[in-house]
This record gives C-alpha cells, structure tokens and sequence, in this order.
C-alpha cells in the first residue's frame, strides 16, 4: 500500500493528495507530527518536513517533485500541457502559490491562527496576521485577473496550477479567511474545483480544536 505522511492543514500535503486523487492513485494517509520528529521519520525525510510518498519501498518529498513524478508516471488525467510554454506557465504558477502566496498570506494567517498553538508556540502576531489579511486581497485580485483571460488558471486546460492555487485557499478557508464576495470570478473557479471528487476528502478534514465554517464543506457556499 502507498502511503502519504501528512498534515490536514498542509497546502503542500492538500497538493499532493489532489494529485494522487485526480490520478486514482490509492494511498493510505499517515497524520504526522511534523513539528516533533521521530528519528523514523527523518530518516524517511531529513529536511523533516511534509509531505513524503512512499510508493513501494521508495520515500519521496517536496511536493511541487512528488506531482512532477506522478504526471509523468500516471500521466492521466494530465496535469501540466504537452508544449513547452504551457509548461512553464503551469510551474510559474505553482510557484507563485507555494513561495510568493505561502509566504505573503499563508504562513501570516494559517500557521499564526492555527498552528501556532497546535505546536505549543503561543498566540498570533497581530502584525502579522493583519499583513496577511491584506495581501490576501492582492492574490485573489491576481487570481481575478488570470481567469478573465483564460478558462483556468494556467490557460484552457485544467492543471496543477489550479490545485495549487486551491490548495493554499482550502486551508485558509477552513479558518474563514478568504473573502469569497471579492470575486465572483475566483469563486466560481473554485466552486468548480471544490466539486471535483477528488476534492472531497479534503473537505471531510478536521483538525481538533478548529472546526471549520458551515460553509466550508458546502458545495454551493
């Protein structure tokens, strides 16, 4: 059995469990405490960071690598266009939402409300939580801006960009820090994303002491 070694608030585990599910590959999920590594598990990763793969007796880490390996092993459904150009806008992207977005909103929201207690580190930085309430702003007005142009994200296809960019969104919008009224545009886009099947068991996720918002789990919002 594959097995993926995980955080349910993760962006960078959620990216790597849509690729898996959009694949169809089965994994089973392993909940780790990243934040106190077990000699086990840097031994399976010494950066000692989630997520890691492990697809039969291989360990396998960084997520934007762990999808790279898995379109090109499973390449169905693709995740990332056949031209060069197309390539290179979907990891511009992915990019884009794994440093730029994480670093910028992410990390000033998400690990200031939640994982700052999980990991026993003490309250929010007000400071920094206000400055991720208000770039957050800026990337959902980018966000607007690519989809008045293009269908999805990266172009007319559907990509890894898009699950990505949801990823990220997912978490913060399992603590009721994205303002879905900014952009109808944006909204739809991720309705249509949310939808998907393999969306679904992201949305069955609960991390104690943080339950999410009713209309987390809600299809139509």
């Amino acid at each position: 059995m594959n097995r993926l070694y995980h955080a349910p608030l993760s962006p960078f585990c959620r990216k790597v469990r849509l690729t898996l599910a959009e694949k169809r590959i089965e994994v089973e999920l392993i909940e780790e405490r990243y934040w106190e590594p077990s000699a086990e598990f840097l031994r399976r990763n010494p950066a000692g960071k989630v997520p890691v793969l492990r697809m039969d007796t291989r360990f396998m880490s960084e997520s934007q690598a762990i999808c790279e390996y898995l379109d090109e092993t499973a390449p169905q459904p693709p995740l990332f266009p056949r031209d060069p150009e197309g390539r290179y806008e979907v990891r511009r992207l992915c990019a884009w939402f794994d440093d730029k977005f994480h670093a910028e909103v992410t990390s000033k929201l998400l690990y200031e409300r939640v994982n700052k207690k999980m990991h026993g580190q003490g309250y929010p930085d007000s400071r920094n939580v206000k400055a991720g309430a208000t770039r957050i702003k800026y990337h959902i007005d980018y966000l607007a801006w690519l989809l008045d142009q293009r269908r999805w994200l990266a172009g007319d296809q559907m990509s890894l960009a898009d699950f990505t960019a949801a990823a990220h969104l997912s978490c913060l919008d399992y603590i009721s820090d994205v303002d879905w009224n900014r952009s109808a545009t944006v909204k739809d886009w991720y309705a249509k994303i949310k939808s998907r099947p393999s969306f679904r068991p992201l949305l069955a996720d609960q991390v104690p002491g943080f339950p999410p918002p009713a209309h987390y789990a809600d299809l139509d919002f």
